[in-house]
């Protein structure tokens, strides 16, 4: 495989190379593409990214930030219309977390895995905080609790663990290759349930 030549308007180089960047990251994996490689699918020269980016790093950086705000979007469609705090909700956030996990994993990854600089980053660091406030604010609506107490992250970081483990479990195909029958969506019911039944 090869990531797809990416079109892009003119004055518009940043974000055709980004994009050229998250294929490659999907295709090859975070630590497998170069910036050549960027610069072949975006169809520019290998001395154009360095007037966005300073380096390599930059560029995933830049792909990481872009695919939280895809991530904030997939969980704040979860809970929009819905009543704060109900099982549902929560529920619906873990399967937002598995979607994005399933449906980006080179970007899921880069995102949360270890490589790079990402806790050095006060960008990256704010989204992520951000994105996890939509499952404290949620937690916290379901106990009827208007402060972020040790209960409530208690809970969180059970259920953040939860989906977690098994967002990696299913993009590293370990589910399938032990031939494991998984209700994804049932699972999370009952976890979800179990984790905020106190």
């Amino acid at each position: 495989m090869t990531a797809k030549r990416v079109n892009y308007h003119h004055g518009d180089l940043r974000a055709g190379l980004v994009e050229a960047t998250r294929q490659l990251v999907e295709e090859k994996g975070p630590d497998r593409f170069s910036v050549s490689d960027a610069c072949r699918a975006a169809g520019v020269s290998t001395a154009a990214p360095y007037r966005h980016f300073g380096d390599r790093d930059e560029m995933l950086l830049a792909v990481c930030s872009d695919g939280m705000e895809r991530f904030h979007a997939l969980m704040t469609s979860a809970v929009a219309g819905k009543p704060p705090g109900t099982l549902e909700v929560i529920h619906d956030l873990g399967m937002a977390y598995i979607e994005f996990a399933t449906s980006e994993p080179g970007v899921f990854r880069l995102s949360f895995g270890i490589a790079r600089e990402h806790e050095k980053d006060a960008e990256i660091i704010e989204r992520g905080k951000r994105n996890y406030a939509i499952l404290l604010t949620q937690i916290a609506a379901h106990y009827g609790k208007t402060a972020i107490d040790e209960q409530v992250l208690d809970r969180a970081f059970a259920l953040w663990t939860m989906v977690h483990g098994l967002s990696f479990l299913l993009i590293d195909e370990k589910i399938t290759a032990m031939d494991l029958q998984i209700d994804i969506e049932a699972m999370i019911w009952d976890n979800t349930r179990r984790l905020l039944a106190e």
